[in-house]
């Protein structure tokens, strides 16, 4: 994914009696440093706390007069708490950090503005008021270090801004009774923001109906230079499959979803008498939008979550086994191509469930390290469940019921680094969503901002 760009509000603060020169150059210095790490800022001068309150009233102006999705409360040197707090309060609603900045040495002396004094200062306070920030600082062997932790969780604020604009698409509801799967539209929008819209399968019926031969036929065309076929595929299979992934994407344009969840066992496959694991592919590689089956609205939400931190794909995998050291992990239907090692392979579905019509990816998953995770809810309280560990090449194995010789799913097995049985304990779900690295602690900072568990 192609992020946009995080924009930030600026605001740098030193005592009155400092002078103005250092306290200024430091300011401007910790501002580069945000700007050459790519992130916009609405900037405004340093705030000394003047008597009159002039510079506080026009920090407050100057920030106003556009939106970001945090403010960087920047102190280069001791300032009475109020002068901070009076200029940032009216942004109590947005992120922040507060960055604390550092002295120099000249010669074998340090030369400071007590930057420390006014962090310190400042910290408690800020979380009795109950902002949602986070604090960093430099030292002096190091100065602006810190601002690749601004950065970082820059990335954090910015997610949390997306997920207050997305909008996620529902084909169905609620398929196989699954209670996992189930959202609250309320607490989810109050919570963490994004809107569940539900729609029929009968509207995208309709409009498969009406996709006309010159648009199936360049995709098509496309997939067969493309994928690698492990055995014959009938083009009336593609061509189902293409129909559905424009009549989704005709959706996806007319409500301007990010994600979509489509009712797959009690809905495409009973109904309609082939598997979506094909669209649920080209939404995913071709639509851009993020794709998951079975009416997964919280697995939907953690793959906007994922997105919107990593840029990655957020791609689900769900449990097979569980083993004393690991976890087999795999999908039977598909995995987007981001995720995959080597070319796109697929097989003409191999009749698991009694359907034939339809396509079945195999394709060799890339291994590495991982981070798992996965949102729940109880009620309007949401938890999340966070695990990282190293992702290898499976051993070979198949699901029980597909006709022999049964394929060998997308899989992989993940060595976690916390024991198999703690994690077992807190599983919030058959859905997990994968993203390759660490990414721990931006998860947990996004957590903390939109008052999640973290378990």
């Amino acid at each position: 994914m192609v992020l946009r760009k995080i924009k930030a509000g600026f605001v740098g603060f030193g005592e009155v009696n400092s002078p103005r020169e250092l306290i200024e150059r430091k300011v401007e210095a910790a501002r580069k440093a945000l700007e050459a790490r790519d992130i916009e800022l609405v900037y405004t001068p340093p705030v000394c706390d003047d008597p009159q309150g002039e510079n506080e009233a026009r920090a407050r102006r100057e920030l106003a007069s556009a939106d970001f999705d945090l403010l960087v409360v920047c102190v280069a040197g001791w300032i009475p708490s109020h002068s901070v707090i009076s200029v940032i309060d009216p942004f109590a609603h947005k992120p922040m950090v507060l960055w604390g900045l550092t002295g120099h040495m000249e010669g074998d002396r340090l030369v400071t503005t007590a930057d420390q004094a006014g962090t310190s200062a400042l910290r408690d306070p800020m979380e009795a008021l109950g902002y949602r920030f986070k604090y960093v600082y430099d030292t002096p062997n190091a100065p602006l270090a810190a601002a690749d932790k601004v950065k970082r969780f820059a990335e954090v604020a910015r997610a949390v801004a997306l997920l207050r604009q997305s909008r996620i698409g529902m084909m169905g509801y609620r398929d196989m009774n699954l209670y996992g799967t189930l959202v609250d539209g309320v607490s989810l929008r109050r919570v963490i923001g994004p809107e569940v819209e539900v729609f029929d399968t009968l509207e995208i019926v309709q409009k498969m109906e009406q996709v006309p031969v010159a648009a199936v036929t360049p995709l098509l065309e496309s997939l067969r230079r493309e994928w690698t076929f492990e055995r014959p595929v009938d083009d009336s299979a593609l061509e189902k499959g293409i129909r559905m992934y424009l009549a989704v994407m005709e959706k996806v344009a007319e409500r301007g979803y990010q994600a979509i969840s489509l009712v797959d066992v009690f809905g495409v496959k009973k109904l309609l008498h082939f598997p979506p694991a094909m669209v649920l592919m080209l939404l995913a590689d071709r639509g851009g939008v993020a794709s998951i089956p079975e009416n997964d609205g919280l697995g939907a939400v953690t793959q906007l979550m994922v997105r919107y931190l990593t840029g990655q794909v957020g791609a689900y995998l769900e449990f097979y086994e569980f083993f004393p050291d690991r976890l087999l992990m795999g999908v039977p239907d598909y995995v987007p191509s981001e995720i995959v090692e080597g070319p796109v392979r697929v097989l003409p579905w191999p009749g698991f469930g009694g359907l034939k019509d339809g396509i079945l990816n195999v394709s060799k998953v890339k291994t590495g390290r991982v981070t798992l995770c996965r949102l729940a809810s109880r009620g309007d309280r949401y938890r999340m469940h966070i695990a990282t560990g190293e992702a290898v090449t499976p051993r070979k194995w198949e699901e029980a019921g597909w006709e022999q010789p049964a394929p060998q799913l997308p899989s992989l097995e993940v060595i976690l680094d916390t024991p198999v049985e703690e994690f077992a304990q807190r599983v919030l779900g058959q859905h997990y969503i994968i993203a390759y690295g660490d990414h721990r602690q931006q998860l947990i900072d996004l957590c903390h901002l939109l008052g999640i568990e973290v378990v």
